[in-house]
């Protein structure tokens, strides 16, 4: 086998014969249906499975060590090193791969709803519907910023490429490998579309701070007033679901950029979840699946084509995928000021922690670099319930560098700009996972709404007495004892028992972090 250097073997799949560049919409659901990759649903939308893996496959990343990322990239267990050699040689053969397919896809476009600091990018797929899904997701541009597109990354995805372990110095089949030196990323294995969007969010995380630049895992929206909101949380936590919200514009659903001047959104699409779905209780998002969205692992009715929603059968993380101009309720382009409120979402499976708190500057920080929630079925290959997790920053699987560069940005801007933060939990009440039961959505929607609108700014609240932060002891809507965590269970020993066992955790969670001010864990963290 001839082996191609990296820049030719690029050219050769972006000007190949067999390569289909920029195809509509139309174009591309066509050729999906065409190449049964997919089914049409009642609804429009194209329907893909994606095989055995159904979320990401965080032990299958790899980031090449290089002189230009080895004293910057924070390498561990997230940040998984591989040499260039390994790169290369896995590269080249998955260029001619590629090569020998009958037809590849090619999108341009961008990451990054500002233009001063936007990412050119270019997506190479295997599939159709992996392209289709990659129009949705990033930012599309118009015919003259095509004609001048010079991609600063580029990603190429070869899902029925499998590595061999044994030669190929991956993990598994499944590999997401990222040359910031090359500004490559190689994906193969794996059908999961969700690896593109996670992938480029995380070259995101490296680039964007070198700019004064605070990359966000995070939705945001904006009042009639003007007053920005962000949401920050890992997937399963109500990101998208509490950003969607009828009276407040979506500028974003998961990923942000806090500048200067204000917060722009990185995409230029939204990645729902979709487990549960009905038109009742989320009309936004049920809408905006229609003809050019994704659907991913949803099971179709066999004669209707009507997805239903309620069916896990393949996976909790079903998902759908659609651009924002779906919406009739966004901010176009995704560009807004600076943020009044932050909320931290978390789905706690111990049901111990308040369904609303408010939080003072150090508690803000202190939870930020907690980052605590519960991984949900389906978000990672092998979790099949809810799993207590400390993921930094509500991000840590996409952040190359060092947690607390993030950190300290946030809190300058949280300082500068007076912001609210309150730490909302989504999960669980009167008990733990498999005792009490999930958050109601409209309580939820009522204490979000009710720290948005200012109805908390001169609550009535109570410490905590095993975290601390300020609960209110009223919000419209709520009833009382729900917003007192304790009342909610049978049993009062039970409770502190778990409250305790959960404040150990975040304080040993705490440990790992180095050059952290005291304070922040003395004033932020548990009490007992």
């Amino acid at each position: 086998m001839k082996t191609v250097g990296i820049d030719n073997g690029l050219s050769t799949l972006l000007y190949g014969s067999n390569a289909n560049v920029q195809l509509s919409v139309p174009q591309l659901v066509e050729k999906v249906l065409e190449r049964k990759e997919g089914t049409l649903s009642a609804t429009g939308a194209v329907l893909a499975t994606t095989g055995k893996y159904t979320g990401r496959s965080p032990k299958d990343k790899f980031i090449v060590q290089d002189e230009i990322s080895k004293d910057k990239v924070d390498w561990g267990k997230v940040n998984q090193p591989i040499s260039e050699d390994v790169f290369d040689a896995l590269y080249n053969k998955v260029v001619h791969y590629l090569e020998n397919k009958d037809e590849i896809f090619i999108f341009k476009g961008f990451a990054g709803a500002d233009e001063k600091y936007r990412l050119p990018i270019q997506v190479i797929n295997e599939f159709a519907w992996h392209n289709l899904f990659a129009h949705q997701l990033f930012i599309r541009p118009t015919e003259e910023e095509v004609a001048t597109h010079e991609a600063g990354f580029s990603i190429i995805s070869a899902p029925t490429f499998k590595a061999d372990p044994s030669i190929d110095k991956t993990n598994s089949e499944a590999f997401i490998l990222v040359s910031f030196k090359k500004r490559i990323i190689l994906i193969g294995g794996t059908e999961y579309a969700g690896e593109m969007k996670k992938s480029i969010f995380s070259i995101m995380n490296y680039l964007l701070p070198e700019n004064g630049i605070l990359p966000m895992h995070c939705s945001a929206n904006v009042g009639r007033e003007g007053d920005v909101a962000l949401f920050f949380g890992l997937s399963g936590t109500g990101k998208t679901t509490l950003s969607a919200d009828p009276n407040r514009k979506l500028i974003g659903d998961d990923e942000h950029g806090w500048s200067n001047t204000g917060v722009f959104n990185i995409e230029g699409g939204c990645y729902a979840k979709c487990i549960g779905l009905s038109q009742e209780k989320e009309p936004q998002i049920f809408d905006s699946i229609r003809f050019g969205s994704v659907l991913e692992n949803v099971v179709l009715n066999e004669n209707s084509r009507i997805p239903d929603y309620d069916d896990s059968s393949l996976t909790e993380n079903t998902r759908a995928a659609y651009p924002l101009q779906a919406m009739n309720n966004i901010v176009d382009p995704s560009v807004a000021g600076h943020p009044t409120t932050i909320i931290f979402l978390t789905a706690d499976a111990t049901g111990v922690l308040p369904p609303i708190s408010k939080l003072s500057k150090e508690q803000a920080m202190f939870h930020f670099l907690s980052g605590y929630t519960s991984k949900l079925a389906g978000t990672e290959r092998g979790i099949t319930s809810p799993q207590a997790t400390f993921s930094t920053c509500f991000g840590s699987p996409f952040l190359p560098l060092p947690a607390t560069t993030y950190a300290e940005m946030l809190g300058k801007k949280i300082d500068e700009h007076n912001v609210q933060v309150f730490l909302v939990n989504t999960g669980w009440t009167g008990g733990e996972y498999g005792v009490g039961n999930r958050m109601k959505l409209s309580y939820t929607r009522s204490m979000v709404q009710a720290a948005l609108e200012g109805e908390l700014t001169n609550a009535e609240f109570q410490p905590d007495p095993y975290f601390g932060v300020n609960v209110p002891l009223h919000v419209t809507g709520v009833p009382d004892e729900v917003l007192q965590p304790k009342k909610t269970w049978t049993s009062e020993a039970e409770y502190d028992k778990k409250a305790r066992e959960l404040a150990e955790k975040f304080k040993q969670n705490f440990t790992k972090f180095q050059h952290v001010p005291n304070n922040i864990l003395a004033l932020g963290g548990p009490t007992v």
